[in-house]
């Protein structure tokens, strides 16, 4: 039976283009306007949905993902809550793969055996835990794929071809390309960079690989797409977000839109770029 992961990956690639990914963090600025965003995103244009668990110590994120982490946090998000907005998100939609990205203290704190099977009745389709290597595989990896979630890992331009297999052994759903060596939404992926280390881990794999942490535009979307199976867009998005709160980080009006507008454009652009290159 086929994963929400691999069923939606394998329909952009029938359609000839990759997969928008977006990013945005559970509970930022507050649970409603959150939720209601989660909801907004596939329409929007969003192919799957990464979903940010609220870490107070972010290693891997930039300034603008670790105030969103913060901005949550305050407002009282829990990883139980998180999981809430994913259950009710799938009452409506059944169809977009939600993926949880985060880090491993707060499912430790919530418990892996209890996590695993309320993320599962949630309806989350894979996670993406930082800072757990494949040398600590036994403590979530494993336990996720017995339970039917996609473990998702991270490869970096450092990962060499003597580190990949064992990156890649236990990966499911897709591999993340991380396209700079450093944190979120600080510097711009090189697109062709991107296109030979795309080339070089596809033959290590068939998983599709989706490429982030330096897409910032739909110029940018664009340009990756035309070699990778997903572009992944975080901090831009939350940037989006950011510029429309008001001085003690409530949500306003312009919250939702801008940060949907900025999907819709993102998704037009990365849709534009196989049609156009099969035509």
């Amino acid at each position: 039976m086929s994963t929400r992961i691999e069923t939606r990956f394998r329909a952009c690639a029938a359609e000839g283009r990759a997969a928008l990914v977006t990013f945005v963090t559970a509970g930022d600025p507050d649970f409603d306007t959150s939720l209601a965003l989660l909801k907004a995103l596939p329409a929007a244009g969003a192919d799957i949905i990464e979903f940010g668990v609220p870490f107070t110590d972010p290693m891997a994120d930039g300034p603008a993902i670790q105030a969103a982490g913060l901005r949550a946090l305050a407002a009282g998000q829990t990883l139980a809550k998180t999981l809430a907005m994913v259950k009710t998100f799938r009452a409506g939609d059944d169809t977009t793969p939600v993926v949880l990205m985060g880090y491993y203290n707060p499912v430790y704190v919530y418990g892996v055996e209890r996590f695993l099977a309320d993320a599962k009745a949630a309806g989350v389709d894979g996670l993406v835990v930082v800072d757990l290597p494949p040398e600590e595989d036994n403590e979530l990896c494993l336990p996720a794929l017995a339970a039917g979630l996609d473990f998702i890992r991270l490869a970096t331009p450092t990962t060499d071809d003597k580190r990949l297999p064992a990156v890649l052994k236990h990966t499911a759903g897709f591999v993340y390309y991380v396209s700079i060596t450093g944190i979120t939404g600080m510097a711009q992926a090189d697109p062709t960079a991107v296109g030979t280390a795309v080339t070089r881990i596809k033959r290590h794999t068939a998983l599709p690989v989706a490429v982030g942490f330096g897409v910032k535009t739909p110029e940018s979307a664009a340009a990756i797409a035309a070699n990778a199976d997903g572009v992944v867009v975080g901090s831009a998005l939350i940037d989006a977000l950011r510029a429309t709160l008001d001085s003690e980080d409530r949500a306003t009006p312009a919250t939702l839109p801008a940060v949907t507008d900025l999907v819709s454009r993102l998704a037009e652009a990365v849709r534009g770029v196989r049609r156009q290159a099969a035509e």
